[in-house]
């Protein structure tokens, strides 16, 4: 094998390694890289919550439920499930439907506002296992079709400000977006983020986003998406890796993340 073929399969093995490493932080610990706009069909590998949220899409609605792609499995003791007993798949699987429960979004917004004016929207999160879920603001409960808000008409005029589970603004995954670039954006992570299925101890949060209305009158809607995670909530859901991170035991594409909507909102614009 000459020099050149060897160079070439070590930068294909650095590329590769470096791909899995991002992705494998990306997403079970939320989206460090990205800050910027996102919609709910960014996230093929998370479970929804209900059938609902793909709407049309035939048997792959149900088959895309946390029971179908998700419980079912670890139940099985297919993938990294394996190496727990049967009665340790059951209680995850328990504590993880716990969590479903307790996790919850909802949005509070006016009724009705001034075509062109100002106002704020909060969005309120509980559960998720951490240590960061997502929020973002999108015109439909739909994984597939949901859009962010802006394509509905609502312009987000200000950074949205981000409150964890102890009450205190968080503003270091914001800030790395660049300022010049506006930081107005719809979608954000919201860190600090610990549930304990076991003791059926939950997080919560609080976006509060800074919208202005469209110049035409109408109806026009608005609703919130949360992403979150279920096994970092379980001493059962997670392995430790050799620099004493948690990853979650399912792996990247397991299905332990969720998508969750809260009601759409049609708000009147006058």
């Amino acid at each position: 094998m000459n020099r050149q073929v060897i160079r070439s399969l070590r930068l294909w093995l650095v590329v590769c390694t470096s791909f899995a490493a991002g992705t494998a932080l990306a997403y079970p610990g939320g989206t460090p890289s990205y800050q910027t706009d996102v919609a709910p069909f960014c996230a093929s590998c998370h479970s929804s919550r209900s059938a609902d949220y793909l709407a049309g899409a035939g048997d792959r609605a149900e088959q895309e439920t946390q029971e179908r792609k998700h419980i079912a499995v670890i139940l099985s003791g297919e993938k990294g499930y394996a190496k727990l007993s049967e009665n340790d798949r059951n209680t995850l699987a328990d504590q993880i439907r716990a969590l479903d429960e307790a996790s919850t979004v909802a949005v509070e917004a006016p009724e009705s506002v001034a075509a062109g004016q100002t106002f704020q929207v909060t969005v309120r999160v509980t559960g998720g296992a951490g240590p960061v879920v997502g929020v973002g603001l999108v015109d439909a409960a739909h994984r597939w079709y949901a859009r962010p808000a802006a394509s509905a008409g609502w312009m987000i005029a200000a950074p949205p400000k981000i409150f964890g589970s102890d009450g205190v603004a968080q503003t270091e995954w914001l800030n790395r977006r660049p300022e010049s670039m506006g930081r107005n954006i719809s979608f954000v992570n919201v860190a600090g983020i610990s549930s304990d299925a076991a003791m059926k101890k939950w997080a919560s949060a609080r976006v509060v986003y800074t919208l202005r209305a469209p110049a035409a009158a109408g109806s026009y809607p608005l609703a919130a998406s949360y992403w979150y995670g279920t096994e970092k909530s379980s001493v059962l859901g997670y392995t430790t890796n050799s620099m004493g991170r948690k990853e979650v035991r399912g792996g990247f594409g397991g299905g332990s993340g969720r998508i969750l909507f809260s009601d759409v909102l049609q708000i009147e614009v006058k």
